[in-house]
């Protein structure tokens, strides 16, 4: 099997993004036999899944983790459901485009489930020391965008394919940049975060957990 993890490249007022350097230090790797194709998308609704779309076609993968960063939120995050809708809410991408409540795709179903093993995965998670829990909305940006389009080309392509959507949090030396940015010694806020290390961690146990499930 194939096992496809992707980050995304920063965007935003973010210097780095820590999903793209998961995605980079998981490339190659083997997890429980299995070699790793790890790749970086761009954050362009215009273009990631099409991008995305021809990995899967290059690379024929068993098992699609797709990863983005989640800033402000203090755990990894496994996402349970993608939705049909393209918004930037208040970020716009890297191409400067702003959609507001337009479908992935006009004649796509209103959401898909991810086919990880989601309860699986978090307790993985847990016993594995990584803070982590399940989350129900990743949102309506290129994350979501992510894991609803995976899903759709699996249902249409009648793929065995399992897939999912992990957001990863800032790492420490984020954090540590937005509070300097922010004044934090004169009162302003510090956001959570995780090791890089830990977080590279999460995702082989994704991976593990939704290989186990498979067999």
């Amino acid at each position: 099997m194939t096992l496809l993890v992707t980050g995304y490249e920063p965007f935003g007022d973010h210097e780095t993004n820590p999903s793209a350097r998961v995605a980079e230090r998981l490339d190659g790797e083997t997890v429980a036999g299995h070699e790793v194709v790890g790749r970086v998308l761009p954050v362009e609704f215009d273009r990631t899944g099409e991008q995305l779309l021809g990995l899967i076609a290059e690379h024929d993968p068993d098992v699609v983790v797709s990863t983005g960063l989640a800033a402000g939120r203090a755990a990894v995050a496994v996402e349970r459901v993608g939705v049909n809708v393209n918004d930037h809410v208040t970020v716009p991408d890297n191409a400067d485009a702003t959609p507001r409540h337009d479908p992935i795709d006009t004649d796509g179903p209103d959401a898909y489930f991810a086919t990880l093993p989601i309860p699986a995965v978090v307790d993985a998670l847990l016993d594995a020391d990584v803070p982590a829990r399940l989350s129900n909305t990743a949102g309506t940006h290129l994350c979501n965008h992510a894991l609803y389009t995976v899903r759709h080309h699996a249902e249409r392509e009648n793929l065995d394919l399992d897939s999912g959507f992990v957001h990863l949090p800032c790492t420490p030396e984020m954090a540590v940049r937005k509070a300097a940015a922010d004044a934090a010694e004169s009162g302003g806020s510090v956001q959570p975060s995780v090791a890089l290390e830990t977080q590279v961690e999460a995702v082989r146990v994704v991976l593990e957990t939704a290989l186990a499930a498979r067999v």
